[in-house]
């Protein structure tokens, strides 16, 4: 499976990459800044995940990036409401953190099960 240490680091680097493009105004300052720290959380978070000191951790962790991922992939959508244009990259990145979200549900579940 790609290194999702790799992986969520991307999509914040690619998530601030879209928002450099986006048109500089009053309008759009609050959501680029919303999208670049909710998009860079997953992946600190993630990281973080990786050094819990037990389960319980661990899972309160992967929880953070659970709500990070959900956020930016909120924000995506509001960007594809009123965007005119990049909305194959917006496409792009809301499926990512989409993909970024079920995986962390995923494991959440999974390292509940095995935690009882």
């Amino acid at each position: 499976m790609y290194d999702l240490k790799l992986r969520t680091r991307r999509f914040a680097s690619d998530c601030w990459k879209f928002c450099k493009k986006v048109p500089k105004s009053r309008e759009y300052d609050a959501w680029v800044r919303q999208l670049i720290k909710c998009s860079s959380s997953v992946g600190a978070n993630y990281r973080a995940s990786q050094r819990g000191k037990s389960t319980a951790d661990f899972i309160n962790k992967l929880k953070i990036v659970e709500e990070e991922a959900d956020e930016s992939v909120y924000w995506l959508e509001l960007f594809l409401e009123v965007m005119d244009t990049n909305h194959d990259e917006i496409n792009r990145l809301k499926n990512e953190g989409e993909e970024l979200l079920a995986i962390t549900v995923a494991s959440i579940k999974t390292a509940r099960k095995n935690n009882r």
